[in-house]
């Protein structure tokens, strides 16, 4: 019972830092459209990666696939955070740091849900 409260905490913590920017990618904002002007992949990066962080959502929120939306976050998270490292800074437009922060915490939780799904991932590994 605690796991799944935690496990739901989770889900729903970073399912609401991905969609909250989803809607700045998705509309075109000044500082997404920076972002990815700065990566050299705007619009195409910015759209994709607002498709691949609209489907970790809902392969998060629904139960049997949490382990397989987690693992998406991990990967789209830590293309973010090289992202902020490599190219963009910590800070992007004045953001104190803002954007990376939510990144790292997106990346905490998934893998956070990984390891509670490690049971379930073991099980599919198995039967391979």
């Amino acid at each position: 019972m605690k796991t799944q409260l935690i496990s739901w905490i989770l889900r729903i913590t970073a399912s609401v830092i991905l969609l909250q920017t989803l809607y700045f990618k998705f509309t075109g904002a000044p500082e997404s459209i920076y972002i990815f002007s700065t990566l050299g992949i705007e619009p195409y990066g910015r759209i994709v990666s607002g498709i691949a962080e609209l489907i970790v959502v809902i392969l998060l929120l629904i139960p049997k696939t949490t382990w397989l939306g987690a693992l998406g976050g991990c990967g789209v998270m830590t293309g973010a955070i090289l992202s902020h490292l490599f190219v963009l800074g910590i800070e992007v437009q004045g953001d104190s740091g803002l954007l990376f922060s939510l990144a790292i915490i997106t990346l905490f939780c998934c893998l956070i849900l990984l390891y509670l799904n490690k049971n379930i991932i073991m099980n599919l590994l198995r039967t391979k």
